[in-house]
């Protein structure tokens, strides 16, 4: 067998461990690898005096107070120090807030999606020639159907759960 074959075999079925072709995003063209990083201790820091049970009050505070589970983390980040909630308490917030019977009926990213929607259709109840704005409202509608159909399929959402447009504000009121 020839030496270049053998190259040439092996280059063509070499397969990367990061592949040049990214999954682009949904509805633009983006194909960006940018994200953050966990940090790389488990483990709380030392000068962290905070004991799982007084995270779990605070999270349980902030909750009653009408936050989201992602803006508790910001809080608890910038105001308390803590990096990692599942580093000090082992359970995420998520989850402290379904023990606890505070979690938010829908997702945060549904609530998000149609919170957005809701905002576009009363621009365009304004404006009705704003045609990309028409076309904005499809591709976020659009975007609520993938989520509510993956939510249906992990049992997040019950399975007769349908996003309607007309009810859709009183969702996120």
């Amino acid at each position: 067998i020839n030496a270049e074959y053998m190259g040439d075999f092996h280059h063509r079925f070499f397969i990367p461990l990061f592949p040049s072709t990214k999954m682009g995003r949904m509805h633009s063209n983006g194909k960006g690898v940018s994200r953050s990083s966990l940090p790389y201790r488990r483990t709380p820091h030392s000068w962290l005096k905070a004991t799982p049970s007084d995270v779990v009050e605070k999270i349980c505070k902030l909750a009653k107070k009408g936050m989201s589970p992602s803006a508790i983390g910001v809080m608890l980040r910038d105001s308390e120090g803590i990096a990692q909630v599942k580093s000090v308490c082992s359970s995420k917030i998520l989850r402290i807030l379904k023990c606890n019977g505070l979690a938010p009926t829908l997702p945060e990213d549904l609530y998000f999606l149609i919170r957005k929607a809701v905002a576009v259709r009363k621009h365009l109840d304004r404006n009705r020639k704003d045609t990309d704005s028409k076309f904005r409202l499809i591709l976020i509608e659009s975007r609520i159907h993938r989520v509510a159909r993956y939510y249906k399929r992990v049992r997040t959402l019950p399975p007769n759960w349908k996003y309607e447009a007309n009810t859709a504000s009183a969702l996120v009121a």
